[in-house]
């Protein structure tokens, strides 16, 4: 198992967390929740624990201390080592160097647009374009609450770059659903 969770996008977060302070594993997942709800990866705690048991295996994270905080159960601290450091910026520098094709559930559905009719395809597609914009106007909320209670924006910058794609999209659909409604994007027959 911890081979396997060293590949979930989780960990770039789990170590870039630990490089600004050590952390308990809840800590970790509050942190996270409280950062970005627009994250790709839906954040579970048996998730976070099985990626913190797998990063300490790999030596990249280790456990610093006990904390006890009130009544709580006494919890495990874990610190960045000068391995998890070094992997933490192999990553980074490799992700950011190297765009990927990123093969998403949309891409995947709208190769098969067509499937739709000219009538479904905008129905979907504007259906689509109003729960996108709904969740872009409530991530700006968010994202500025975020940033007013002093959380440096470059460490929310991964939710801008998120809105700046949602935006994206919904431009994308709405000159998609033009050309339908004007017959510039035609059906076969």
């Amino acid at each position: 198992m911890p081979r396997r969770a060293l590949d979930n996008p989780l960990v770039l977060a789990v170590l870039g967390l630990l490089l600004e302070n050590p952390a308990h594993p809840y800590q970790m997942l509050s942190e996270l929740r409280k950062r970005g709800e627009n994250r790709a990866t839906v954040i579970s705690r048996g998730t976070l624990y099985d990626i913190v048991e797998a990063l300490v295996a790999a030596g990249w994270v280790a456990p610093q201390g006990k904390q006890r905080t009130g009544n709580r159960p006494e919890r495990t601290v874990y610190a960045l080592t000068d391995t998890g450091r070094e992997e933490l910026v192999r990553r980074l520098d490799s992700q950011i160097r190297n765009p990927r094709r990123e093969f998403t559930q949309f891409v995947g559905a709208v190769a098969y647009l067509g499937a739709l009719g000219p009538t479904g395809a905008v129905a979907a597609l504007t259906e689509r374009a109003q729960r996108l914009s709904d969740r872009v106007e409530a991530d700006e909320s968010h994202l500025a609450e975020v940033l007013e209670s002093g959380v440096p924006r470059l460490h929310v910058i991964e939710a801008e770059y998120a809105l700046r794609l949602a935006r994206a999209e919904l431009e994308w659909i709405g000159t998609v659903v033009d050309e339908i409604r004007v017959g510039s994007l035609t059906w076969p027959t």
